[in-house]
């Protein structure tokens, strides 16, 4: 396969930590590009890249194939409307857009120019959700009534990021952290029936929400929602209850960890947590007996992401995250705002 030439749009730490290692260790791409406007990080760790001042000459090159967009939330329309409209296949960091409007036009944008568009959900390939995954769809713990998923920090100072503590569109928990978790709750169960949330701040001085809990209906089911950034002891991270048992897992996915220390995401052993961190399955018998089980985990691999992505390019394989899924979780976050104005359920 002919490496993909991608370009990066900015490299702070998402870029820095949770694509160029990928695009640099995987033979399917070639770091390429990046729009840095008066550093030269990202040459400095990688020497080849060709550093641009703007987007303009960034998008002119005819070389870049792929382009990711990792700039604020607010910026993903605009950003990956400009490079759709050059003719580059996109990614867009999570969330997809701020509106579900803006991820429609999006999808049909790139539908017009014949190229490839995904969201960049990484959550779907961590260690802990993975398990969990297996765990739920192997029937185990029979028909599943309730779910709670975590995904605490603490975290009481506000982030030197200006724009993620500046009030307005895009910012915030939910779009934060709670893409994440949607995504997630969509890949088990689908689209809800209808959505109740409760997103107020609990920070000093803080101007965005950091406090979330979404709960989502489903025939029969209930999935809870749950984020803030003042939780010291975080509680399971995924509790999933059914009338055969419960399976409780921590948050042990250890990628973020080594990406931050520098590591390359390479070897057999990338992405394997740690025996300590194996989920609780514990299931009733039929003759009334309770088994516990610790339950060996999957391993994270966010490599499967983008080799996936380059067989969708190359090949015209399906994406491993679709454009339309990363439209779902937007949706779902606008109906979640809705129902914090309205203080009442909505319907998706």
């Amino acid at each position: 396969m002919i490496p993909i030439k991608t370009a990066v749009c900015s490299f702070g730490m998402s870029g820095k930590t949770f694509q160029a290692p990928f695009l640099h260790v995987l033979p399917q791409f070639e770091f390429y590009s990046v729009w840095e406007r008066s550093k030269n990080l990202a040459a400095e760790l990688y020497p080849s890249v060709r550093t641009c001042r703007t987007y303009e000459e960034l998008l002119g090159d005819p070389a870049v194939e792929l382009v990711i967009v990792n700039t604020p939330n607010y910026t993903h329309y605009e950003y990956a409307k400009a490079a759709l409209s050059a003719g580059k296949h996109v990614i867009v960091e999570k969330p997809f857009t701020v509106t579900f409007a803006e991820a429609e036009e999006l999808i049909a944008l790139a539908a017009s120019k014949g190229v490839q568009l995904s969201s960049y959900q990484s959550r779907r390939f961590d260690s802990d959700f993975r398990t969990v995954r297996r765990v739920v769809e192997s029937g185990v713990l029979g028909k599943i009534v309730e779910a709670e998923i975590h995904y605490d920090r603490f975290t009481p100072a506000l982030s030197p990021k200006v724009h993620k503590e500046t009030a307005g569109p895009g910012r915030g928990l939910l779009y934060d952290l709670g893409s994440h978790l949607i995504d997630q709750v969509l890949q088990l169960w689908g689209m809800p029936e209808a959505v109740f949330a409760d997103l107020f701040i609990i920070r000093d001085n803080s101007q965005v929400d950091d406090y979330m809990e979404v709960l989502l209906y489903y025939p029969g089911l209930r999935v809870r929602l749950k984020s803030s950034y003042l939780v010291r002891e975080p509680l399971p991270a995924y509790s999933v209850f059914g009338h055969k048992g419960t399976f409780l897992k921590t948050r042990a996915d250890v990628q973020e960890k080594h990406l931050l220390a520098g590591e390359m995401p390479e070897g057999e052993n990338w992405g394997v947590e740690p025996d300590s961190e194996r989920g609780l399955l514990v299931v009733s018998g039929d003759d009334g007996s309770v088994s516990r089980e610790r339950v060996v985990s999957e391993r994270g691999d966010a490599r499967d992401y983008f080799k996936g992505v380059a067989g969708a390019i190359r090949n015209g394989a399906p994406l491993p995250v679709t454009a339309e899924q990363g439209a779902q979780v937007v949706k779902v976050i606008e109906k979640a705002y809705e129902s914090l104005r309205e203080k009442k359920v909505i319907a998706i």
